[in-house]
Formats: structure tokens, C-alpha cells, sequence
């Protein structure tokens, strides 16, 4: 079956960074965009970003994403951190008519 684990979350003050990870198993990893969501309490799930099966990443200011193919992860860089970063972070795994996602971890940004 398809899991998808992130990992990485926690509390963070603000301004500091945090790298979240998700490991993929049971599809072909390199057949999958690999996006990043997240969702505060009380607002919609939000795409934060994006990379496709070529390499080629999108994302919000100060976040960045990455993937190891030969890992069958992707990783999402926050750096900057502000309370407003604080929610849910989820990871997806997108092809054709095909979704996955995470568990999610959360992210927690305060003094």
C-alpha cells in the first residue's frame, strides 16, 4: 500500500528554519509531483509547494522543496519562520486521477 510519513515538525521560534520530510513507499516515486500543503485552525488547506517529476519546484516565499529519488522523499525548507507559519503540514503525492497524502506534522512557530 501507499504511505506517506512526514516528519520534521515541532515548535520553532520565530525567525529560526525548520526542514520538514516525507518518505514515500509502495508507488514509483519518480512517477509522482510532490507538493506540500499545509492548514491552520479555521482556514482552508493551503498548497505551499510544489516540485514535479522533472525537478522543477514552486513554492510561497521563504519555503523551498527539494526530493531524493533515490530516497523516495521530499523535503520542505522553512526558513524565516513567523507565527502566521503555524499549522498542519501535509504531504502529497499527485498523478493523473491519483492523491495520497500524509498524516501530517505539525508545525508550531512561537516564542
Amino acid at each position: 500500500q501507499v504511505q506517506l510519513v512526514e516528519s520534521g515538525g515541532g515548535w520553532v521560534q520565530p525567525g529560526g528554519s525548520l526542514t520538514l520530510s516525507c518518505a514515500a513507499s509502495g508507488l514509483t516515486f519518480t512517477s509522482y509531483v510532490m507538493k506540500w500543503y499545509r492548514q491552520a485552525p479555521g482556514k482552508e488547506r493551503e498548497l505551499v509547494a510544489s516540485i514535479s517529476t522533472g525537478g522543477t519546484a514552486n513554492s510561497v516565499p521563504r519555503f523551498f522543496i527539494s526530493r531524493d529519488n533515490a530516497r523516495n522523499s521530499a523535503y520542505l525548507l522553512m526558513n524565516s519562520l513567523k507565527s502566521e507559519d503555524t499549522a498542519k503540514y501535509y504531504c502529497s503525492a499527485e498523478a493523473e486521477i491519483l492523491k495520497y497524502w500524509g498524516q501530517g506534522t505539525q508545525v508550531t512557530v512561537s516564542s
